[in-house]
């Protein structure tokens, strides 16, 4: 008989123990309905650490989110709606909310993932894991807003953010499930991007056994290290008045950075296919005269450069975080071109390292505020480890994806947490267990010169519970609700190439293989 292999846990629920390692999966399998005295008999649920604080059964398309369209959510079918506040310590003030779908619940669970600094429940997430059949959760993460500006005086919240939250949700998640169709969840699956993939990679580190599957999109796994290069960045074109990059003449440099490397796969069409193999120097933009709106200056230039290098401690020599890759100018002024740096830098650093609201970002120092700010995360915000064995021993399976024109995550980044990966737990196991697929032209989690629109979720479930590990990843472009291109994404370190005949613009016309 199989059983699932999840946390063990109990729930006493009308005098019957539910245990989930012991559960038939098969029979976890099955549809499962819920009506609308069960869902009400969960306020009166008793959770560790956790309050329930609202229990209600939601229409089919009667859901109105606390902001934004109610339209959006007019396709939901009916669901119970349950809220908790969780404290799992004296200082904690957790919100997380659980959404069951009254029927045709597909025996599964989904935690959904937040970004930067988030502190808000995840509505349209929520939804689109409700639309496919999930029980769902998502946590506010302990504060209010998108701001760190909660952490200072309270580590304990700085520790529900950086783990706990999503953790905690998870466990109360699954225990809810369990009262509410009398079966847990035979499989749970995690997705985010961004903080979302951070959040990702923290619990396939921390915790192995909350989830089967996990999805990390563009993740911001060293939180602290990031923040360097991202405030690196903003130091490079605030130097001084002459040093600032105009949002257009990010244009140029967008035009020369294709010019030299959008042809290297074979086709020209406004992707850089693979920044790794491209030679580009800022250099070529250099006004010949006077400055011009065709051309940078040599300061402009100067300070370009340092956009695309890592970041290096300049007492060891030793990279700290990798640069941003050619194709991603067009995004250059969302973090270079305002007064401060990334606000989820810039945040890191007011309130978790320095500690002072006030400060002047100028003042960085990348041999001094390296230490501080590692010794500051200390594992607690930054997902570092490498020590997967844990997880992917159990079959669990992660995807990574990033985009290669990603300007707020440099996407070299996951690129070589993915090697290091493989020199820890050796080829074989990370082509068993992980998969990392490369997006050229896409931006931070969406958006940009390529197609950036793909499912991961259905690979996902296709690799953990039949065992078909995933291959290509067919990602579309849209306009205007169309369909404009098509691209395969390919398992890292493998490249789309064009075949030689057919469509540029249709995926079929592409074949993975290695560069």
């Amino acid at each position: 008989m199989r059983t699932i292999a999840a946390i063990t846990f109990g729930i006493l629920l009308g005098g019957l123990t539910y245990v989930a390692g012991s559960v038939n999966a098969d029979v976890a399998s099955a549809t499962h309905s819920a009506d609308a005295a069960a869902c009400a008999r969960l306020s009166s649920l008793r959770l560790p650490n956790a309050t329930v604080t609202s229990v209600q059964v939601v229409p089919a398309g009667a859901f109105k989110p606390p902001a934004g369209a109610a339209e959006a959510f007019a396709d939901l079918p009916a669901f119970c709606r349950v809220e908790l506040t969780l404290k799992p310590s004296s200082d904690s003030d957790i919100k997380s909310e659980t959404w069951l779908p009254l029927s045709g619940w597909n025996g599964k669970f989904q935690e959904v993932g937040n970004g930067g600094w988030n502190g808000f429940i995840q509505y349209a997430a929520l939804a689109a894991a409700l639309r496919k059949g999930y029980a769902t959760a998502s946590t506010d993460t302990g504060h209010a807003g998108d701001t760190a500006s909660f952490a200072p005086g309270h580590p304990e919240k700085l520790i529900d953010f950086g783990y706990r939250a999503v953790h905690e949700t998870v466990l109360r998640g699954k225990t809810i499930v369990a009262a509410l169709y009398s079966a847990p969840p035979r499989l749970s699956y995690f997705t985010g991007c961004s903080g979302g993939g951070r959040q990702a990679f923290m619990e396939a580190q921390r915790y192995p056994l909350d989830f089967e599957g996990i999805i990390a999109g563009d993740p911001g796994y060293d939180r602290a290290a990031e923040s360097l290069q991202l405030i690196a960045a903003a130091q490079a074109t605030h130097k001084d008045a002459a040093s600032f990059i105009p949002k257009e003449k990010f244009a140029v440099l967008h035009q020369a950075a294709l010019d030299a490397c959008d042809a290297l796969d074979g086709i020209k069409d406004g992707i850089i296919n693979n920044p790794l193999r491209c030679k580009f120097d800022p250099a070529v933009t250099l006004c010949k005269g006077a400055d011009a709106p065709n051309c940078l200056t040599a300061p402009q230039v100067e300070a370009a450069k340092k956009l695309y290098a890592p970041i290096v401690d300049p007492k060891t020599g030793k990279e700290i975080f990798p640069g941003f890759e050619p194709g991603t100018e067009l995004r250059f002024p969302n973090t270079t071109g305002a007064p401060r740096p990334l606000g989820m830098a810039d945040e890191t650093f007011k309130y978790t390292v320095i500690g002072d609201p006030n400060w002047d970002f100028r003042t960085l120092d990348i041999g001094k505020d390296t230490v501080r700010a590692h010794k500051t995360d200390n594992g607690i915000v930054s997902a570092t480890s490498t020590n997967l064995k844990p997880y992917v021993g159990r079959g669990s399976k992660l995807i990574i994806y990033h985009g290669w024109a990603d300007q707020n995550v440099a996407p070299l980044s996951s690129v070589n947490y993915y090697n290091e990966l493989i020199s820890v737990l050796g080829k074989k196991a990370v082509e068993d267990s992980v998969r990392l697929y490369m997006a050229p032209g896409m931006g931070h989690c969406a958006g940009g010169e390529g197609p950036s629109v793909f499912d991961t979720l259905t690979p996902l479930e296709q690799w953990r519970e039949h065992g078909v590990a995933p291959k290509e990843i067919i990602a579309s472009q849209m306009a205007d609700g169309s369909v404009t291109r098509t691209r395969p994404l390919c398992p890292y370190p493998q490249e789309a190439q064009y075949k030689g005949t057919g469509s540029t613009d249709q995926a079929e016309n592409f074949v993975c293989q290695l560069p």
